[in-house]
């Protein structure tokens, strides 16, 4: 389990810091069903993918401790759930959003579980 937890974490954290410099460089053009947001919501995309690069490089700070520290994993696992409940807030408040923000709803919501479920496996293997 603790592998599979390393092997998660680092997947996590190199995909949210891609995904967080592609938004900071590309701004609005990079989120999915905007045709013309203007310059507020490119201000805010761009502000976000810093932050969202920013989320990425604490889960690799994370996974490159030893051993990963299940209380890292707990809190990161509950900020990208928390991020899964606002777009549900999203949803029930606007309407149904580009189809592929549910595919990230999905991933927001379905994920943390088995962050939670790993969080101290690499705490436990390293106990022996």
């Amino acid at each position: 389990m603790a592998k599979v937890l390393r092997v998660l974490a680092w997947t996590m954290g190199v995909a949210c810091v891609a995904i967080g410099l592609e938004h900071l460089l590309a701004g609005a053009a990079a989120l999915p069903g905007t045709a013309d947001p203007g310059p507020t919501v490119d201000s805010f995309a761009r502000f976000m993918g810093a932050v969202f690069a920013g989320y990425g490089a604490a889960w690799i700070w994370a996974v490159r401790q030893t051993p990963v520290p299940a209380w890292a994993v707990r809190w990161l696992a509950g900020i990208l759930l928390l991020g899964g409940l606002a777009r549900v807030l999203g949803l029930a408040v606007d309407g149904r959003p580009h189809w592929f923000q549910l595919v990230l709803m999905a991933v927001e919501l379905g994920l943390p579980p088995v962050y939670f479920g790993l969080a101290g496996a690499d705490e436990r293997a390293a106990r022996g």
